[in-house]
């Protein structure tokens, strides 16, 4: 299972591309075919990417929980694949598309910052993520809360 770490900063080109961060990358073996899935994530102004593998884990889990002749399951379930892409890095540069309206969603507009965040990757407009850090005491305080 891929496992990523590490921050990354990206620009989006005039056609809405990016360098998917070559960190992330060496984590397939090299002949691998790259499938991604970006999802907008739930609580966060970030989109969130999984490798294919994860996604089917993740969305089988959520699935199992569900049943599907209650009208609630089922409208959850719809809004829950609403805005889902399935990107892949372009094999001579490593470039992938985001659909603009999922970066739009998540204000992306020049620089856009990756975050390994072990299982999966956070993808945050650099203003975004940048407001977004807590300061040490604030996380030595939730560490304590969580973990204490």
């Amino acid at each position: 299972m891929a496992k990523f770490i590490g921050e990354y900063s990206v620009k989006i080109d005039d056609k809405g591309r990016m360098i998917f961060p070559s960190a992330f990358k060496g984590v397939f073996a090299p002949e691998e075919k790259i499938a991604l899935v970006v999802k907008k994530d739930i609580f966060e102004n970030c989109l969130q990417m999984y490798t294919w593998q994860q996604w089917e884990e993740e969305s089988n889990q959520v699935k199992a929980r569900l049943n599907f002749f209650k009208r609630e399951h089922s409208e959850f379930w719809r809004e829950y694949m609403r805005d889902r892409a399935v990107v892949e890095p372009d094999e001579k540069l490593g470039r992938i598309t985001i659909p603009k309206k999922m970066l739009e969603s998540i204000g992306a507009e020049k620089e856009m910052i990756f975050v390994g965040n072990d299982h999966k990757i956070e993808i945050w407009s650099k203003e975004q993520y940048n407001k977004k850090q807590m300061s040490s005491e604030e996380f030595i305080a939730l560490a304590e809360n969580i973990l204490g």
